[in-house]
């Protein structure tokens, strides 16, 4: 390969499997912060709270507010044969895409008898990427999911949430997700109203959370990696904020990936060579690899991301490849939790 910046096996890592967390620390503003600075090699630790230190007065704190939903039911075919549904996305009233489990069972015209409920669908489709297109029988699957449906968590936690809202931010407001920004499950109530206390605008936007989250990169060349359609919206009030800040020379510090992404995807450089977003409500494929040149974002507060994700490849991109690769081997090396429950990083000037 021509430049191995771009060959999956430069984000790929052992875990062991004691540091990749299986619960959220209480309080959550008390997990432990690894802290990076671009100009500067050295690498701090403190506790996640500590993050207030770094936000200035007039600096832009973006939070992303998507709601995660109760994604996943089990249900089975006529023969008893056992599936698992993750919905996805509404197409139309009682018409979503889903990834369903097992897929070889997964053929167009089957009905699947849900466990709980006089519920079925019918597997009407198959689209790209192994998906299916369910119709639901009743209709009103949100109602369902409400009453029925489990918390969609990644594979590597062993055990079910106690508290649906252990898997959601204090933030969170807008159903849509399958998965939650974890970057943001830190974030206290009262950590909020200190970093508004400061002088600090928070704003909020919405990406809801896809498939994208859950699946590895697994082309060898990481540009040829298809990393699909999720949804966004920013407001006019939101952009108006970030636009001005930005035009006063205050920076905008981006909550998770999923906040990256939806910046990114809507920046422009104005006629004075000042990065600003337009208000926008609409889908997003964009695809962050080394050498891309943000224009929006100063600095990143997120997670520890899981090998061969595109998630650990923008990181990579905002960052440095050598540099995250040191960063996440010392956080092995002193024992820092991993991934969704895990423990931060904020990489800033």
């Amino acid at each position: 390969m021509e430049n191995d910046i771009f060959d999956i096996s430069e984000y790929d890592y052992k875990i062991p499997s004691e540091l990749i967390a299986q619960n959220p620390v209480i309080p959550r503003d008390n997990c432990r912060l690894l802290i990076l600075q671009r100009n500067k090699t050295n690498i701090r630790e403190g506790i996640f709270k500590d993050v207030l230190g770094f936000l200035k007065k007039g600096d832009v704190l973006v939070l992303n507010n998507t709601k995660v939903i109760k994604a996943r039911i089990k249900g089975r075919k006529k023969s008893g044969g056992k599936i698992e549904v993750l919905v996805l996305k509404k197409i139309e009233k009682g018409v979503w895409e889903a990834l369903v489990k097992p897929g070889k069972r997964a053929r167009v015209d089957d009905i699947i008898f849900f466990d709980k409920g006089n519920f079925t669908a019918e597997i009407i489709d198959k689209v790209s990427g192994g998906l299916r297109i369910l119709k639901f029988n009743p209709p009103d699957l949100e109602d369902y999911l409400f009453d029925a449906g489990d918390v969609p968590l990644p594979p590597y936690i062993k055990k079910e949430v106690s508290d649906f809202n252990d898997y959601q931010t204090v933030y969170a407001k807008k159903d849509g997700a399958v998965a939650a920004p974890t970057a943001g499950l830190h974030f206290t109530d009262n950590l909020i109203s200190e970093i508004k206390a400061k002088g600090v605008n928070i704003v909020y936007v919405t990406l809801h959370c896809g498939l994208s989250t859950f699946r590895p990169v697994k082309k060898d060349d990481i540009r040829d990696h298809d990393i699909g359609f999720e949804w966004i919206n920013v407001s006019e009030s939101a952009s108006e904020t970030i636009n001005l800040a930005k035009k006063i020379g205050k920076r905008v510090i981006a909550v998770g990936t999923t906040a990256i992404r939806t910046l990114e995807s809507i920046a422009f450089i104005d006629n004075e060579g000042i990065a600003q977003i337009k208000p926008y409500s609409g889908e997003t494929d964009l695809y962050i690899v080394p050498g891309y040149k943000f224009k929006m974002v100063d600095s990143i507060i997120t997670n520890f991301h899981t090998p061969r994700s595109s998630n650990l490849i923008l990181i990579s991109s905002f960052y440095g490849v050598k540099a995250i690769r040191k960063a996440y081997k010392y956080a092995q090396d002193n024992n820092f939790r991993f991934f969704s429950f895990g423990d931060a990083t904020i990489i800033t000037d």
